[in-house]
């Protein structure tokens, strides 16, 4: 799944240079998020001692915050498009890396169509959606933590207010227990989303089928039998779905009032501005979110790790071996 693309000469090149343009452009996002977070601050305070400020000020932070979003839009827009392109080609360098392999086997493969088609297309647009939310979450904590530590010193909290960078300390507390639950919660959706792309398979195959012979394929009864298969699936993927998403949203929600609610008696007693609690909330949410990267992409991850399973089994049935893929590359 890696090897054709990152491995291959012909596609290596763009492959490795268009990752590192792409964590190139996620850092400078980075960058521009703590310049953001800065901005907070400073505009809240003015906003907190307004007799203290000008208009002039007041639009001199407007237009700072219109130059800084200028970049972030150009970056993020860059960001997308490139991105578009680069997992294009790496589905580009899967699929004929794979059919090479799979025209060679002689014997009817379940659904080799669908892996080759559908299947790679998801597993490279998936893994590159969730890679790149991991790699901004690890540089958003790389960029963070430290602002969050020094801002720790604001809270006035008895036990909490002792312990040095306490905000860093409850926002990886709350992100592993986070993590832990939303793994035992949804421990069997990979399981049935592999399922339900077989039942889904087999319908569609059935259908295909009668596209040409309809004297022997797709009556109503076959039919009617396959879909019930699929209801079924469904039926118990979205139970399971149900409670999933009903401890993703809660957890969700009430970590939006955490920082407000171990800050908010600073800000009452005078020992932090408004500024200070608003940066401190932005900040403690982007360490907590990047913390819990995992937990709340728990559903795509649910879906990466089920086409991963099709496309290893896929690989087996076609007796796939990346280092024979690439030999006859190289001697091409």
């Amino acid at each position: 799944m890696f090897s054709s693309f990152f491995k291959s000469k012909k596609w290596r090149i763009l492959a490795w240079g268009g990752l590192i343009f792409i964590l190139g452009i996620n850092l400078f996002q980075t960058i521009l998020n703590v310049k953001f977070n800065e901005w907070y601050r400073a505009f809240y305070d003015m906003g907190g001692e307004i007799d203290k400020h000008t208009i002039d000020e007041f639009y001199e932070a407007m237009l700072l915050f219109l130059w800084l979003a200028m970049w972030f839009i150009t970056a993020a827009v860059s960001e997308r498009y490139i991105t578009r392109v680069w997992v294009l080609k790496w589905r580009e360098a899967m699929t004929f890396s794979y059919i090479g392999f799979w025209r060679r086997v002689e014997r009817d493969i379940e659904g080799s169509s669908q892996r080759i088609q559908e299947d790679i297309y998801r597993f490279t647009k998936t893994l590159e959606d969730v890679g790149m939310r991991i790699v901004y979450a690890f540089m958003t904590l790389f960029a963070f933590i430290p602002i969050l530590w020094g801002l720790s010193s604001g809270i006035n909290l008895p036990f909490i207010k002792d312990i040095p960078g306490s905000l860093v300390w409850i926002a990886l507390a709350v992100s592993v227990g986070g993590l832990g639950v939303s793994w035992f919660v949804g421990r069997y959706l990979p399981r049935l989303e592999y399922n339900n792309q077989k039942v889904e398979a087999a319908f569609r195959k059935e259908l295909v089928f009668a596209e040409e012979d309809k004297q022997n394929y797709g009556s109503e009864e076959k039919l009617i039998s396959l879909f019930d298969k699929l209801k079924f699936n469904y039926h118990k993927l979205f139970l399971h779905y149900l409670y999933f998403d009903t401890w993703l949203h809660t957890y969700s929600q009430i970590l939006i009032i955490v920082p407000y609610l171990i800050m908010g008696p600073g800000l009452f007693t005078k020992v932090i501005t408004l500024g200070v609690l608003i940066q401190t909330a932005n900040a403690f949410n982007k360490v907590r979110q990047s913390f819990s990267v995992f937990t709340e992409n728990w559903t795509t991850i649910t879906e990466l790790r089920s086409i991963h399973m099709r496309l290893s089994e896929f690989e087996k049935n076609i007796g796939y071996d990346p280092k024979l893929a690439l030999q006859a590359e190289f001697r091409a």
